[in-house]
This record gives C-alpha cells, structure tokens and sequence, in this order.
C-alpha cells in the first residue's frame, strides 16, 4: 500500500462558488422540505411489512384505495376552481380558432340535396332544388367504406408477430372469435353508431370513436363522436401532441343525475337550465 501512495501524485482540487450565501440558502430551502422522522407515518401491514407516508397530510390520502377515484372528490375547490375556468377558456378559443372550419361545415350541409328553399332571388319562385350529386357520393363511399370494415364475420382480425406455433394460432382464433363476440353482440350500438359515423366522414372530413366503460350499462360501449363535438386546438397537427382533447358531451338532466349518483361526475348542485318553453314564455311576456 505504501508503494502505491508514493506513486500517486498529490492533487488537490478546488470548487469556486460565486455567491456562496445564495448557495447556502437553497441548500437550506431543499433541507426543509425533506420529510423529518416526526412526519414520517408507518402503517404495518398483515404481511409482517409495513407502509410508509411521507406525506400523511396530502389532500389525496383518504379514500384513495381505487385507481379510478373521482379526483374532484379529492381535491378542495381552490384548486378545482381555477381548472374548471381555465377549461371553459380553453374551450371557447379552441371553438374560436377554427370558425372557420365549422361555418363551412354547416354551409356544406345545405348542399346534401335534402332541403328545400323557397327562394326570392334572383327572382320570386326561382328553384330552390339542389343536385344531391353530394348526398350520392357520401352515401357511396359509406356502403364500401361499410362492406370492408364491417363484414359478416365481424371487423377484428387477429396477426402472430414472432414464431407461428400451433397453440400460438388457436390462441389467435380464440381472440378473434371472443373480439367479435364482443363487438357484434354486446356492443350493441357499435354497428349502428359505426354506420353513422361513415356517413359523417366524407362531410366533415374527420370523425372518431370513443371507447370507454359505462357504470349505467356495467360494459364497454362504443360511441360515434362527430367532429364538430371534439374540441382540440385548429392548430393541432394529431391527437398524440395536442394539448388538450374536449369532449362536448349532449346528456339529458337524468341520465347526468345517474352519473353523479354512481359516482362518475360530482355530486354538486347544478344550475337550471333554460328550455325552450322558458325561453318561449319569457318572449312572449317581453
């Protein structure tokens, strides 16, 4: 060991720090903000183990034994406040940003052939009939878009990435079959809300399904959204980098109140809202 010290030269190594007081006071902040043994909670477990919470008085601690808790529950409402007013704002400039877009969607549909105009100009009686050349190409396009993506035998359809073994094959066959079953039978609005949402494709150029778990049904259900009800930023390129994704959801007053009971939104009071025959009252007393 004495050899190897001789051989080894002597360095020695200096670190400069500019502002030393400024160091040692983040150096501090960063101490008191580590948990002290005091605020440390153990909880034993029947395992002989034992949990540890560094943080027994976060707001989200109680009642946190499901992944899938309601985090409005949760949080108090200054903090759920600013969010929901910072959504709101967010939704009306995204509706904003692509007027647009929607102005020519609905001028579009007038186009479809369906309605007629009783027309003054360019003189009274003039013929308010519009071709439907449209309404028969989207009604084309939605017959084959249909046939290939929904055949008979159901739309899924089953690839072995790696090594093809028999077992490997059944297991394939058993996922295709179960997937089908799934789709065709119990979902039942899968096909009737999939044939709807290839008629609105070519119109507006964009539409999306939306998978999710419905507490009321107690199963999975799928559901046609059209693309003048999903918000997102005009200036999105995709939806894997937007930074926002709405939802605008038409619910009637009783199918929201079953939701706030099973827990899926807030039980909160909400405000009354004004119906055309309330709106029809109060023009006719103006």
């Amino acid at each position: 060991m004495a050899e190897i010290d001789k051989a080894l030269p002597n360095v020695e190594q200096t670190i400069k720090i500019e502002n030393p007081e400024e160091a040692i006071q983040t150096a501090q902040e960063e101490l008191q903000n580590i948990p002290q043994p005091g605020e440390v909670e153990v909880i034993p477990t029947e395992d002989g183990g034992a949990e540890i919470n560094f943080e027994p008085g976060a707001v989200n601690q109680p009642n946190t034994e499901n992944h899938f808790d309601n985090l409005a529950e949760l949080l108090p409402d200054d903090i759920t406040n600013p969010i929901g007013s910072d959504l709101y704002k967010n939704y009306q400039d995204y509706r904003m940003s692509r007027q647009d877009w929607e102005r020519t969607y609905v001028e579009g549909l007038d186009l479809l052939g369906f309605k007629y105009n009783d027309r003054t100009e360019p003189f009274k009686g003039a013929s308010g009939v519009t071709h439907p050349v449209l309404a028969e190409a989207v009604t084309q396009f939605q017959s084959q878009a249909y046939k290939e993506l929904l055949p008979a035998d159901g739309p899924v359809r089953t690839r072995i990435i790696g090594a093809v073994s028999p077992e490997r094959e059944q297991q394939s066959q058993r996922v295709q079959e179960f997937m089908n079953y799934e789709l065709m039978f119990k979902m039942r609005e899968y096909e009737p809300e999939f044939d709807q949402m290839l008629f609105y494709l070519p119109l507006s150029g964009s539409a999306f399904k939306k998978v999710y778990y419905d507490d009321l049904l107690g199963r999975a259900v799928s559901k046609f959204i059209p693309a003048d009800d999903l918000i997102v930023p005009y200036s999105a390129t995709s939806l894997e980098d937007t930074e926002a994704i709405m939802h605008v959801i038409k619910i009637s007053g009783n199918d929201l109140r079953k939701q706030q009971v099973s827990g899926f939104y807030r039980d909160i009071e909400l405000p009354e809202l004004i119906t055309m025959k309330q709106m029809l009252k109060e023009k006719n007393m103006n």
